[in-house]
């Protein structure tokens, strides 16, 4: 399984955070990436710095020939279209897509893409963020993570019981 999160907080060139959330998942469904599941949209308080408008966000399961890193490159250029720009961490964004899961996979390797940041999987914040845990156990509750042999629901129990 190719789990992809989606998050907005800001309008851009796609429009409100909604629409662009939406249209996005679109852009999981075509060029090589095929949807196969996702979310319902999620309003949920922002991360890191709370002095923001809120999110919206969903997971989705997708399908490719992609290898991980060509994924991850891909996922950038959906996110410039999207008219994202990386300058605050964890700032504001019109779009925001991180690769969660691929197949299991464990890596902690340098990008060979020219976008910023190394390829991790699976995703360093999948079991602290509830509003990656919420969408994910909706669509893959017996989805389990590679390191921690934890489902999504279980994940999920564990942080709501911690806030």
């Amino acid at each position: 399984m190719i789990l992809v999160a989606l998050g907005a907080n800001v309008a851009g060139p796609w429009g409100t955070p909604p629409q662009t959330v939406t249209r996005a998942l679109g852009e999981l469904d075509r060029g090589g990436l095929r949807l196969i599941v996702a979310s319902r949209l999620m309003e949920t308080a922002p991360f890191g710095r709370i002095n923001q408008p809120n999110f919206i966000n969903a997971v989705a399961a997708i399908r490719t020939h992609l290898p991980p890193a060509a994924l991850l490159a891909r996922l950038h250029v959906i996110e410039r279209a999207a008219g994202r720009r990386r300058t605050i961490r964890w700032g504001p964004r019109s779009l925001d897509l991180d690769l969660l899961d691929y197949h299991g996979l464990i890596r902690n390797e340098p990008s060979s893409d020219t976008a910023p940041g190394s390829l991790i999987l699976p995703h360093p914040g999948i079991a602290e963020r509830i509003f990656v845990l919420e969408p994910l156990a909706e669509i893959a509750p017996n989805w389990r993570h590679p390191m921690l042999h934890a489902t999504a629901k279980e994940l999920l129990k564990r942080i709501r019981r911690e806030i």
